[in-house]
């Protein structure tokens, strides 16, 4: 029976300490306040992913160390390079294998469906972030001190999904309100499931093909966002999405208030023009493929009690 360590308990790392535990190994989930989903091979620990003593001690005989820890989105230059480091070096200094959840930043601007061997090009602050965590295990990696693979997500779905459609038309489509996006309604745009997310870090902790590269999560669709609104309205039995598209200044001026919305103007390349992620080395080599779209979005109405019945 292996032993894990598993950092951040959002909806990817419980969904991804579930899945090990329900697959009979033993789990340690690491968060801060010690929370986490209950059960008897998950073992809540609270304390400070960014001690890297600490977090050494608790990773200690692990087979793997996960990193689905998520800083406050409007913090990462400060708070992301100092934990990133603890994580990294406590995977060294424990002899677990180390294994990332990341996402596109790196990437920047591309046209057409990205692979996940595409250099590290970014244009944004928050993209810089990233793709110094990736370069920075890679080179551990390279210099034998530590064997590390990282998964890559787009945008996520699922219940307890956090991410811009999440946040700025899930939850208004599912309550019958007008929907104000920044972005290209109409642009086709990868969404990464949290479950299959958890399935993809999972498959690349267990395969000799993982280390010193980087694997895509299979996408579970890659429709608009009107479309997908639509869908999520039909699982909800809720009434058509009213959806128009907000501007740049409408958006600016909301961030002079929000600090969380302040940090989405530099990302918009990310959502004014198609964005789309190529999976096919993760179905190919770790033989993990997505869960169909409208099992997502069901999920979705469910957790909110949208759907008729649900509450």
């Amino acid at each position: 029976m292996s032993f894990h360590v598993v950092v951040g308990a959002g909806a990817t790392g419980s969904a991804a300490a579930r899945l090990l535990a329900e697959s009979g190994q033993q789990v340690r989930l690491v968060t801060r306040s010690g929370s986490g989903p209950v059960h008897p091979r998950i073992e809540r620990v609270s304390a400070d992913a960014g001690d890297a003593a600490r977090l050494a001690e608790l990773a200690e005989g692990a087979a793997v160390l996960f990193n689905c820890a998520m800083p406050p989105y409007d913090r990462w230059p400060a708070e992301w390079p100092p934990l990133a480091a603890a994580l990294l070096a406590a995977a060294g200094r424990s002899g677990a294998d180390y294994v990332m959840l990341g996402n596109t930043y790196g990437y920047g601007p591309v046209e057409g469906p990205v692979a996940d061997g595409a250099p590290m090009a970014p244009t944004s602050r928050k993209g810089q972030v990233r793709a110094r965590m990736w370069q920075d295990a890679l080179a551990a990696h390279e210099a034998g001190r530590v064997r590390v693979t990282e998964v890559r997500a787009a945008d996520f779905l699922g219940a307890g999904a956090y991410s811009p459609f999440t946040l700025m038309v899930g939850a208004q489509v599912l309550a019958g309100a007008p929907v104000s996006y920044p972005g290209d309604l109409d642009a086709p745009h990868s969404w990464s499931y949290t479950g299959d997310t958890a399935r993809t870090l999972v498959a690349a902790a267990g395969h000799e093909a993982s280390w010193g590269r980087a694997w895509h999560v299979p996408s579970t669709s890659e429709l608009p966002v009107r479309g997908l609104a639509r869908r999520l309205a039909e699982a909800a039995q809720a009434p058509e999405p009213r959806l128009a598209r907000m501007s740049l200044g409408e958006l600016e001026e909301i961030g002079r208030t929000d600090s969380i919305m302040a940090e989405f103007p530099e990302m918009l390349y990310l959502y004014d023009r198609p964005n789309v992620l190529d999976a096919s080395s993760t179905v190919e080599i770790l033989g993990v493929a997505a869960t169909p779209i409208d099992d997502v979005l069901t999920e979705m109405a469910v957790a909110a009690g949208s759907v008729q019945g649900a509450r």
